[in-house]
């Protein structure tokens, strides 16, 4: 896919792989809907995107809203004159024990992970499907092919939005529009938890920056791929979990075991 011109609905815009995304399609020259939460973060992507080349508008939404995708496809309608790419990038992430989760910060991630995409991906594809042509990018994570301790609600949602990409992918083959799901390995973001990057000191686990990132990302859809798992051992160990569980249980052992003493709470044996 050529992205120069294309008209793109990027969500979670405005920090992490959102921002570097916005900054690798402008260079390509693409005409860009930034979504996000925070309105002073995504006008600052979006002029970076415009001093980078492209021709980027903002739209102050929080994807995890039960109302408000079909207005959000209409802007992108008005303003860029249909979408040609909608990309799924809005997520939260939770590193904790499960069973003291906060069943509001469940919901929330559920909401934000899973539900908004699918709700903007509905708002979008009736446009797609007229045309005749499109791509739906969903990026999901490493975490939605191997389930990691202390990520249970995190690793549900990555597992569902893979699982959804690929019911939708066949559902539209012939249609003209694709589907593409990247997964992307654990990313140096505002996501991230001090915690988490206290476990990667200690487990040694690969961590890349975003703009690695959505440079994989830009590429996996100017290629057209429908799936793309970003780091070599993550794609082995993903298709290992999905053939032989018991082993990976085994490897990751260790990991389990330190990130258990980082959240134990303080006093507790």
């Amino acid at each position: 896919m050529n992205l120069n011109g294309a008209r793109v609905v990027l969500t979670g815009a405005g920090s992490g792989i959102g921002r570097s995304l916005a900054l690798e399609l402008a260079r390509r020259g693409s005409f860009m809907v930034l979504v996000g939460r925070n309105q002073e973060r995504l006008s600052s992507a979006a002029s970076e995107a415009r001093a980078a080349g492209g021709r980027a508008l903002t739209f102050n939404f929080d994807v995890s809203q039960v109302h408000g995708h079909e207005r959000l496809a209409g802007f992108a309608v008005e303003n860029l004159g249909g979408v040609d790419i909608l990309i799924n990038n809005a997520g939260v992430s939770s590193f904790q024990e499960f069973a003291r989760q906060d069943p509001a910060d469940i919901d929330r991630l559920i909401r934000t992970n899973v539900t908004g995409p699918l709700l903007l991906t509905r708002a979008v594809l009736p446009l797609m499907l007229e045309q005749g042509r499109g791509r739906i990018v969903n990026v999901g994570s490493a975490f939605g092919s191997i389930a990691f301790a202390h990520w249970a609600a995190y690793s549900a949602s990555k597992f569902a939005l893979r699982g959804f990409s690929e019911a939708l992918r066949r559902e539209l083959d012939g249609s003209g529009v694709g589907v593409t799901y990247v997964a992307p390995r654990a990313t140096r973001t505002p996501l991230n938890s001090d915690a988490v990057y206290q476990l990667s000191k200690k487990t040694g686990m690969n961590i890349d920056s975003p703009e690695t990132v959505a440079l994989a990302i830009v590429k996996a859809i100017e290629t057209g791929r429908d799936e793309h798992a970003i780091g070599g051992p993550e794609r082995f160990f993903g298709k290992l979990n999905a053939l032989f569980p018991g082993i990976v249980n085994s490897a990751l052992r260790g990991q389990n075991r330190a990130a258990r003493e980082l959240l134990q709470p303080a006093g507790r044996p």
